[in-house]
């Protein structure tokens, strides 16, 4: 393709009749739609396939990215094989040797194609429910393109049933759109803060363009050109397409509500609204000059003002570029190049499968739970609603410690039932066998806008601290399925307001605290 075309003049080849029937029913759904009462907004929540057409259900039903019901069972993992950027955004400072930070453009080790593919294999072998291979970086996959498809050329004849991903820019996302196609990667995620160029000269420094540095608004309008461009090229070809934007208050928050109406009109299936990480020990460019990121309250009103135009993905975990695990968890040490090295892989396909089956019986036995459970929902009062925070290690149920949580799930309850809206990632309380009174008033922080907290077990000292701030703590529903407990709890919450028992009290505001510091074992 001639890259001097502009987007107005480019014309992508026409999509064939069955392609765009396909892709009007995902327009009409507003991307993944739900069914069983968690609600349309929440991606990927319905039992199965009714919610949509056959061939995208089967695309995201074990896609952790693309599903939120999915995650709760299905892991991925990123490989490190994309080193170069060909762009500089104010949010990002990219590490190549850091084990110590949890956020995207970090890694420990970059790895080779070669290396790549034989960590793919062991994960694989280790995590028979890891079902998602991506290429996020630590720069842009696309800015090294021999070395991001010659990792998915590897991987597809050794691995053929683990779905390809990669995350990009969009910059060079239209000079490799065939590429792409060629090697079945058919999950695409674009990051697109901005449609405005004004606004984009304040988001990127520079581009890396036609072999020079552009800046200003004039990067920012070829930015966004491409990645419009490179938006509807997928599309047009049946590549799924998720847009990832990170909310910057007092620099795009209101400009995202456009964003969303462009990326929806050109067939994005799923936009992720995602909270500026902005600590200054992480040393970006907003971290040091001082730009704060949304308090969880503004992140939530912003993702549902954008709802009603398509679906929202809000499980994001805004994950490292070398992430192995389900989401919420990182297990990348356990596999590192030379522990890689020294293990002797056996990729056993029938076994993965096998193992696979067992959570899809897991996953409808859930299902059909919270469907019993919110049929006793009906007549509920509409006007309240509430959040309530989930201590979770996965598998869609309450089974974590208090303890020993670093993220809390964050489930909105209400007459139409329990719907995913968050997460909040948290300091360890229990510290070396003991409670941590510093690391307790960061997660009362981190829930500060939830009624209650669902754990499998929790000691005195914190149950008595989160009474005194209005946080109920729940231990009544141990390693029961979080969705049927939440609708069962809020059905005893509306009963005792409804009493008198209890006043309905709105909540406060709560910190978000994504990106920040964790320990990670070697």
């Amino acid at each position: 393709m001639d890259d001097s075309r502009s987007f107005d003049t480019y014309e992508a080849e026409p999509a064939s009749p069955q392609l765009d029937d396909i892709m009007q029913k995902i327009a009409e759904h507003k991307g993944c739609g739900t069914s069983g009462g968690s609600g349309k907004a929440s991606c990927g929540s319905g039992a199965g396939s009714g919610d949509m057409p056959q061939e995208i259900w089967d695309k995201v039903k074990n896609h952790p990215c693309y599903s939120e019901e999915a995650h709760h069972h299905y892991a991925r993992m990123h490989v490190a094989v994309a080193p170069a950027c060909n762009i500089q955004c104010n949010y990002c400072n990219r590490k190549y040797d850091c084990a110590n930070e949890s956020r995207p453009g970090v890694v420990s080790e970059k790895l080779s194609p070669e290396q790549a593919a034989k960590k793919v294999l062991a994960v694989a072998s280790a995590i028979p429910q890891m079902t998602v291979l991506g290429i996020a970086g630590p720069g842009d996959p696309l800015a090294n393109p021999g070395k991001t498809f010659k990792t998915f050329e590897l991987i597809s004849e050794a691995a053929p049933d683990i779905k390809l991903c990669l995350s990009t820019n969009g910059l060079a996302l239209p000079d490799h759109v065939e590429t792409i196609k060629k090697f079945n990667v058919d999950h695409v995620t674009i990051t697109i803060n901005m449609t405005d160029p004004d606004i984009g000269a304040e988001i990127y420094p520079w581009v890396f363009w036609k072999h020079k540095r552009v800046t200003g608004k004039e990067a920012a309008k070829i930015l966004t050109d491409r990645q419009l461009q490179g938006l509807e090229m997928l599309t047009a070809n049946g590549i799924l397409c998720k847009v990832n934007s990170v909310m910057i208050p007092g620099v795009n928050d209101d400009h995202l509500v456009t964003v969303n109406r462009e990326v929806k009109s050109r067939g994005a299936f799923l936009h992720n609204i995602m909270p500026l990480i902005s600590s200054p020990e992480h040393g970006t460019v907003f971290g040091l000059n001082g730009q704060r990121g949304p308090s969880a309250q503004e992140l939530k009103a912003l993702q549902d003002s954008c709802e009603g135009e398509m679906n929202m993905m809000r499980h994001c975990r805004q994950c490292r570029a070398d992430a192995v695990g389900l989401l919420g968890e990182d297990r990348s040490a356990e596999f590192t190049t030379d522990k890689i090295m020294e293990m002797e892989v056996n990729y056993d396909l029938s076994a993965r499968q096998a193992y696979q089956e067992k959570v899809e019986e897991e996953r409808q036995a859930k299902v059909a739970a919270r469907n019993a459970e919110l049929e006793t929902l009906a007549g509920a009062n509409a006007d309240i609603k509430i959040l309530v925070a989930v201590a979770t290690k996965g598998s869609g149920r309450i089974n974590e410690h208090f303890g020993h949580a670093t993220e809390f799930q964050v489930y909105e309850l209400s007459s139409s039932g329990a719907k995913f809206v968050g997460h909040r990632r948290v300091d360890l309380y229990c510290q070396g066998g003991y409670g941590e009174d510093d690391a307790l008033e960061t997660v009362i922080r981190a829930i500060n806008d939830c009624h209650a907290v669902f754990v499998a077990k929790i000691g005195h000292c914190p149950k008595d601290d989160l009474i005194k701030a209005g946080i109920d703590p729940v231990d009544q529903y141990a390693y029961e399925f979080i969705e049927q407990s939440a609708i069962s709890y809020f059905k005893d919450y509306l009963a005792r307001v409804s009493s008198g028992e209890i006043a309905h009290v709105a909540r406060g505001d709560a910190d978000i605290r994504q990106g920040a510091f964790v320990a990670v074992d070697a």
